[in-house]
């Protein structure tokens, strides 16, 4: 409100048309019209100027001003009065709403807490309030008085000795970005960035090309990938378009002999979405599966390019994916879980933060919100982020406290019980929460020489060709009257949040400052207000009044227009005049404008609240301020300009400390801290035959065999056997370990009956060679379909079978098309349901079980298997889904959770009950005998992020079956898979769906692959299912992708004319 100043002229309208406020000092109510009239002035104080912020109806005073008549216009301000009254109710309501939200939340996470503690059988200890000196916490906090940052030499010396043959391939994704990196929205390029074009292509865009670029210089460090989106829109430049561009290191610390073919940090464009136009990323979310699928493309391909070229002929596979942003962070989540690797994530703005903040202007509901923002959408993206990650890096501990502590996957108080734990060496009972730590954003700083602090031109004058003056230096100095005084910077976007009316007010109001000093306000490109937004526009023209107000002229400059280029060249012009740089935001997350005029040899002022009271603790160059309190700010100001020792400490302080923000120091932390994480990887052996070959030759089918039996168990769901192996997850290697040891026995045993079996058929000639061709297959397939359509009945299932397979039967008996069975029933339901239905387990490719936490192939003999089934369980697979699974940890849970609601029930009986025949290692299944009783399947989402318990959660079979599963495993992933493993092409897979379907139905559309909604199949879902979710399906489908095919009906015409356009039967 105090930014306002239009507010004054407001009032001042409403006193010439209405009663005082000294004439009615009675204390009746402003709500309704008192004796025949209504006092708009009272009103207006008491209601609006106390508490709401009413910057959108600038431009509707503006038009009552304008007015002429008195009478229309006293009119026109009654009704803004009464719009305001309005809005005021309003806001109270969504204020009271949600008050009892953060209520009901503080009571789930303290329930949370105590039953986390009643697992472990403890309660918190002395060692488990705090960290250890030296260890940096979830909080980001370490030896007090400094910044917190890893200085530990041994640990970067010892990273550097393990790598440095290594040669590092990382990938980053940015919003789209980053490690891989990713940059969703698509508007990066190297040089010449569009900053500000929108609130996408802000000071993100350059931090992530700077932090790909650095990255690639560092020592040990091969390959960096920039991934964002290609866009070839006729309104945006064509460079965009190009699918690849090299970043020019600005330095390099590799010598010559380290450089390679490949080497070096590039921006990777990913093709995906509508090609001819550019999308803000609130409207990305249906594309981000075809990014994903596109940049895994990118990534296989990289991997066996840099194996060739540094690898020895082996895959070198990313150390890390980094997603920066919540879109990207969901992508890097899908992309980790694909490839096995380790997570990074950088959350910058947080949709919980920022869904807050806007509650808190009163002006839009939750609903209102979603659908403007897709907010919800947003903010399950960074939980689902936070649920794969390994490391959240943040810029200042505020981000941790105060905002990611809002988010149900992160608990300061449980990450540092946990922490604990394991550095004492006691099981988690599978539970994980992603370290936290704090790693400020770096800088280039090797092209900046900081100005003498001098104005007059003495140096200048011995020199014989003095350097001309930058033009950006006489655009701002041609707005004073002595240009030669100090000089006051202010750089940032005409934003009520950036609080600059509050700084103008200040140096209007100081006599002193206004004598000493000049300001300069530097606010963005613009060419008329009126084509500003509203805010903007309204923020802008208050400082013109203000600048009017306070006589200002020839004391405050605020030029029009600035280029990127000339940003240095203003921090110079300040320098120079022995001025100060200021950043008075209400709230500020970081503050990268403070390092970068530190770096300049600028003494700061700055708010208190944020990122700036760690760059001060590290620089010490400076003051912070109340940026509520204009007599603090221009306390400081003054004070600063005119204590000359003063500034020269501050000045020294900062060019002296500047370095620990340089990008060398940033990347040496990161990598520092990408070597603490456990490297995980595709670890399966492919050989050469095995990816050429197509021949059906014994001799290769032996290969096969031999192949196949070092990855793969016989096994059947739910096998004691398998219930008996312990399974409580700790944070320790040692746990690993003994289940490797554990599945590498399973795997010997497997190996010698296979080849038992084969010296039993006495002749490898009469080898069937069903179990080992049917991998190969994969690969000679020119097409796979992949029926994924979800019902409660199974006959209803086998009828689907049976028209899909009569649609393309011909295709089907050639062996040009391939069929895989994804469901939510265990292998041995699809085993009883495909027999009952007359089919062979042979008939199919591969059967995606139990919500896709599961992948098994059919085998030709059951002779081996202890159930009889002829199955073999993809160990690969399951290997590759293990991260953060909760194990026993996560079923005892979920037995009492079962427990708690059969007990509220009580007289109804049992209402969810533990299905043990179908619950296998890697999924917990439940029979739901009343599905309306149970609570919607984000809450049981939640309940288990609340807890640390990290799965994915899927209500099946219209809710009569609920499924928890890993949380890298799903049935979309497995197809991911399928592709990493075996090499079948996302673009040539079919999958079959209905018009709605289990909780997981959405990650089954989009994407590379073909999808075809059978009309009339599943639509009861919608309602049963989908009813109660936390965004709607709309926001994350779009139907009008030229690989989604719905058909007219259901029958197997209906099917072959779907398969025959999307080109895979000929017509």
């Amino acid at each position: 409100m105090a930014g306002n100043d239009w507010i004054n002229s407001y009032l001042e309208a409403i006193l010439d048309v209405g009663p005082g406020l000294a004439d009615d000092n009675k204390k009746t109510s402003l709500l309704l019209r008192e004796r025949g009239r209504f006092s708009p002035t009272r009103y207006f104080v008491e209601e609006v100027i106390t508490g709401f912020d009413e910057t959108d109806l600038h431009r509707s005073w503006i038009r009552a001003a304008a007015i002429r008549s008195t009478e229309e216009r006293n009119t026109r301000l009654e009704n803004m009065c009464w719009r305001i009254w309005n809005l005021a109710r309003k806001k109270k309501q969504l204020e009271g709403e949600e008050a009892h939200r953060r209520a009901k939340r503080h009571l789930e996470r303290e329930r949370g807490r105590r039953e986390v503690a009643a697992d472990m059988s403890e309660d918190l200890s002395e060692s488990e309030r705090g960290d250890v000196v030296g260890d940096i916490s979830a909080h980001g906090d370490s030896v007090k008085g400094r910044m917190p940052r890893v200085n530990s030499v041994d640990v970067m010396e010892n990273w550097s000795s393990q790598h440095k043959e290594k040669k590092l391939y990382i990938v980053l994704i940015s919003s789209f970005n980053k490690q891989s990196s990713c940059s969703l929205h698509g508007l990066i390029r190297g040089g010449n960035m569009e900053l500000g074009r929108d609130s996408d292509t802000g000071g993100q865009v350059k931090y992530v090309v700077e932090l790909a670029r650095a990255l690639g210089s560092m020592p040990g460090v091969y390959r960096v990938d920039l991934l964002t989106r290609q866009v070839s829109a006729p309104d945006v430049d064509w460079t965009y378009g190009e699918p690849t561009e090299m970043l020019i290191p600005i330095s390099s610390e590799n010598s010559i002999e380290e450089l390679g073919e490949s080497s070096g940090a590039y921006i990777i464009r990913i093709p995906f979405g509508p090609k001819d136009k550019y999308i803000p990323k609130e409207f990305l979310w249906p594309h981000i599966p075809e990014f994903v699928d596109g940049a895994l493309v990118h990534i296989i391909q990289m991997s066996k390019a840099l194996g060739e070229q540094i690898g020895g002929g082996q895959p070198v596979w990313p150390v890390a994916v980094h997603g920066h942003y919540a879109d990207a962070g969901d992508s890097a989540a899908l992309l980790s879980g694909a490839l096995n690797i380790p997570m990074l994530l950088t959350g910058h703005s947080l949709g919980r933060d920022k869904l807050e903040q806007i509650l808190k202007q009163g002006r839009q509901s939750r609903e209102e919100i979603n659908s403007t923002y897709r907010i919800m959408r947003r903010i399950e993206a960074e939980e689902l982020a936070l649920d794969a990650c390994e490391i959240v890096i943040t810029s200042t501990r505020q981000e941790i406290e105060e905002q990611w502590r809002l988010y149900d996957g992160f608990d300061p108080i449980l990450e540092r019980k946990l922490r604990a734990r394991i550095r004492r060496g006691v099981s988690c009972y599978g539970r994980f929460m992603p370290r936290m730590v704090v790693i400020p954003p770096g800088m280039e700083f090797h092209h900046i020489v900081p100005h003498d602090a001098n104005m007059d031109g003495d140096a200048e004058r011995h020199e014989d060709n003095p350097a001309p003056d930058p033009p950006i230096w006489s655009e701002i100095m041609r707005f004073f009257s002595n240009p030669h005084k100090p000089m006051i910077l202010a750089l940032a976007r005409p934003d009520p949040k950036k609080n600059i009316t509050n700084l103008v007010k200040a140096f209007g109001e100081c006599r002193s400052l206004r004598e000493l000093a000049n300001l300069t306000l530097i606010m963005g490109n613009r060419d008329d207000i009126d084509e500003l937004s509203t805010t903007n526009a309204s923020v802008l023209l208050s400082i013109l009044k203000l600048v009017d107000k306070y006589d200002l002229y020839g004391h405050v400059a605020h030029p029009k227009h600035h280029k990127q280029s000339d940003v240095p060249e203003i921090y110079g012009l300040a320098a120079k005049t022995k001025g100060v740089f200021i950043n008075p935001a209400f709230i500020e997350p970081f503050g990268l404008t403070l390092i970068e005029a530190a770096a300049h040899g600028l003494p700061i002022v700055a708010t208190k609240n944020g990122g700036p009271v760690d760059i001060h603790r590290v620089l010490d160059n400076g003051l912070l301020v109340d940026p509520h309190d204009q007599q603090s700010i221009s306390d400081a100001l003054l004070k600063l300009v005119s204590d000359k020792q003063l500034w020269a400490r501050c000045r020294q302080n900062g060019l002296k400390n500047i370095h620990l923000f340089s990008w060398p120091e940033h990347c040496k932390t990161y990598l520092s801290r990408i070597a603490c994480c456990r490297q995980r990887q595709p670890q399966w052996q492919r050989s050469d035959e095995f990816e050429s070959s197509e021949s059906d030759s014994p001799c290769d089918s032996l290969r096969d065999i031999k192949d196949i039996s070092l990855n793969l168990k016989m096994s059947l769901d739910g096998l004691k056997s398998e219930e008996s192996v312990p399974f409580d997850n700790l944070y320790t290697e040692e746990n690993t370990i003994d289940r490797k040891n554990t599945a590498d026995n399973d795997v010997l045993t497997l190996s010698k009956g296979i080849l038992g079996g084969t010296k039993k058929a006495g002749m490898l000639e009469k080898v069937d060679n069903n179990t080992a061709s049917k991998f190969p297959a994969f690969r000679r397939r020119k097409y796979i379909i992949v029926i994924a359509v979800d019902s409660d009945a199974t006959s209803d299932f086998l009828e689907i079978i049976e028209k899909v397979f009569g649609a393309a039967q011909k295709d089907k008996d050639s062996g040009s098309i391939g069929f895989i069975l994804s469901t939510a029933f265990a292998i041995s339901v699809i085993n009883s349901l495909i027999v009952s239905g007359g089919y062979s387990p042979s008939e199919f490719d591969a059967f995606i079980c139990n919500s896709g936490s599961e992948i098994y192939y059919p085998s030709s003999s059951s002779e081996d298997s202890p159930s009889g089934l002829p199955f073999v369980v993809d160990l690969d697979y399951r290997s590759h889904t293990e991260y953060r699974w909760g194990g026993e940890g996560l079923r005892k849970t979920l037995v009492r959770w079962a427990a708690s609601i059969n007990d509220k029930k009580g007289e109804r009986g049992e209402i969810i009950s533990e299905i043990e025949s179908e619950s296998t290692r890697h999924c917990y299944a439940f029979k739901v005998k009343d599905p309306a009783s149970l609570p919607p399947f984000k809450e049981v989402r939640k309940l288990m992020r609340i807890q640390a318990l990290r799965c994915h959660v899927v209500f099946c079979q219209n809710g009569l079956k609920l499924n928890v599963i890993p949380v890298l495993a799903s049935r979309y992933q497995a197809l991911r898979y399928l592709y990493v493993r075996w090499g079948v092409s996302l673009s040539n897979i079919v999958v079959f769906v209905g018009e709605c379907g289990d909780t997981d139905y959405e990650g089954l559309l989009g994407g590379m692959h073909k999808t075809v909604i059978l009309k009339g199949v599943g639509k009861d879902a919608r309602k049963l299912l989908h009813s109660n979710r936390s965004y709607p399906l709309e926001h994350v489908l779009t139907l009008d992708s030229p690989n989604i095919f719905q058909t007219e009906g259901c029958n197997i015409d209906d099917i072959r004319a779907s398969l025959e356009k999307l080109r895979v039967l000929k017509g």
